[in-house]
């Protein structure tokens, strides 16, 4: 399902996912018309931009997070023309599973933004790489990235971003062992806890990145 003010973007998204083969239940331009929608028909996964009708302020993120309390199975992809840090961190409550946060003009690279939507679909996270820069953009001062080593900071970029651990290997051109070793090296500085959840992790770093 999709939820779009504008008309052109929400056209040209059911298009290409209809020749992607999924079907697009309905594709709405306000908030309050998406719910209803989804009260009534359950998609499996809702692409909703956050600013739109009635106020084009932050309607469709609470109506993000409203599916998130009222329907947790559901799989939620927002999308936004900015990074808006305090809209992620909302969205990326601890527990949250099935959720993505994309800048717009990720949907123009079509690989990248059906990637992001199957590996939300599949309970995985998508976080845009420019949404995960901002968070790392940090004084040294207050920085607590700062003892990271360059390595590790880009495989946590990597991870945050919702690549597993084989794929950041792949992307980074090193081994699977590497890439355990500067994760465990770089959750030991952040002195966070050793979860076992693979998308636990990735919300317990943009958490802490956020606080």
């Amino acid at each position: 399902m999709l939820a779009e003010d504008s008309t052109l973007l929400r056209e040209g998204l059911v298009r290409l996912l209809a020749e992607e083969g999924h079907d697009v239940l309905a594709a709405v331009g306000d908030a309050i018309t998406l719910i209803k929608e989804i009260e009534k028909q359950r998609p499996d996964i809702a692409v909703i931009d956050i600013r739109m009708p009635p106020t084009h302020t932050d309607d469709g993120l609470r109506a993000a997070l409203e599916i998130r309390e009222r329907w947790p199975s559901l799989a939620v992809l927002v999308l936004s023309q900015y990074v808006e840090r305090n809209y992620a961190a909302q969205l990326l409550a601890p527990g949250a599973e099935g959720v993505g946060y994309l800048l717009k003009d990720r949907v123009a690279q079509v690989e990248e933004f059906l990637d992001a939507l199957e590996r939300v679909h599949a309970g995985g996270a998508a976080i845009d790489p420019e949404v995960v820069r901002q968070l790392l953009m940090r004084s040294t001062h207050t920085d607590p990235l700062a003892r990271l080593t360059p390595r590790e900071r880009t495989v946590l970029e990597a991870l945050a971003a919702g690549h597993t651990n084989a794929a950041i290997a792949q992307k980074l051109h090193i081994s699977l062992s590497a890439v355990e070793k500067n994760l465990n090296a770089l959750f030991d500085k952040l002195d966070l806890s050793r979860t076992t959840g693979y998308n636990r992790r990735i919300l317990a770093v943009l958490r802490y990145l956020e606080s």
